[in-house]
């Protein structure tokens, strides 16, 4: 774990600031008829102009046989992370669509995703999915202080997924990042109080809660980045980048 001084903490929010302007903009061209690489092509486009650096576009993660070949992950209902943005997909209302993008700025990476429903609203079970989800990564957030652990952040989100009988993602989680797209620790959405790596001030972490309406399994599809539910369901996806702090965490990556 690398822990940022000051220097290295206001490129991070300077960084973090950009990539939530992306994602702002972004979500505004969410609508039926678009192709998801139509969403791809803003996200690069605006991190280009800016001077940074794409995070994911030929990031090749271990055990992936290619390098992710876009800037932004488009992942539509049943599919909970890492989808391929491509010409084919086409958005339709109703559409549950996460947004999950990171920029290199000054050498120092940031991590933001968000998710919404094509026309605004959707299923009443699929807009509480999408409300508990970011709900459960504010809770993250505010259990991201020094002196807590990774598991307190786990069990703080797991605490409000729980009631609703949502289901959590748990081989998949939350990372430190920093001058690299995922460092240590691993981050999860849930686990028990007190349990993990102890949090320091300064640590860098994205907190990423990936929620289900039904079961939490998984299965890595075909083209070897795109994760789904196993019982086809829908997902959401809600994830900041968090500087842990003495008595609160700092979110960079909101706009």
């Amino acid at each position: 774990m690398i822990i940022k001084i000051e220097k290295e903490r206001e490129i991070l929010r300077e960084g973090g600031k950009r990539l939530a302007k992306v994602l702002e903009t972004v979500a505004k061209s969410v609508r039926a008829g678009v192709s998801v690489k139509e969403l791809d092509e803003i996200a690069h486009k605006m991190i280009i102009n800016g001077g940074d650096k794409p995070a994911f576009l030929n990031y090749q993660p271990d055990g992936a046989k290619f390098p992710y070949p876009a800037s932004l992950c488009v992942s539509i209902n049943d599919e909970v992370v890492h989808g391929i943005p491509t010409e084919d997909r086409i958005l339709k209302n109703g559409d549950i669509v996460s947004l999950d993008c990171g920029l290199q700025h000054k050498g120092i990476f940031t991590d933001h995703a968000i998710t919404l429903i094509v026309g605004g609203r959707g299923k009443k079970e699929d807009m509480e999915l999408l409300e508990v989800t970011r709900q459960a990564l504010q809770a993250g957030i505010d259990a991201a202080i020094a002196g807590n652990t990774t598991g307190d952040i786990g069990f703080a989100v797991e605490s409000v997924i729980k009631p609703y009988g949502f289901g959590i993602v748990r081989i998949l989680a939350g990372h430190g990042l920093g001058y690299n797209v995922h460092e240590e620790p691993f981050v999860p959405n849930c686990g028990r109080a007190g349990e993990g790596v102890a949090l320091k001030e300064g640590l860098v972490i994205a907190i990423e809660p990936m929620i289900n309406l039904g079961s939490g399994a998984v299965t890595l599809g075909g083209d070897g980045y795109t994760y789904k539910t196993r019982d086809g369901l829908k997902s959401a996806h809600f994830e900041h980048t968090v500087i842990v702090g003495k008595g609160s965490a700092e979110v960079v990556t909101k706009s």
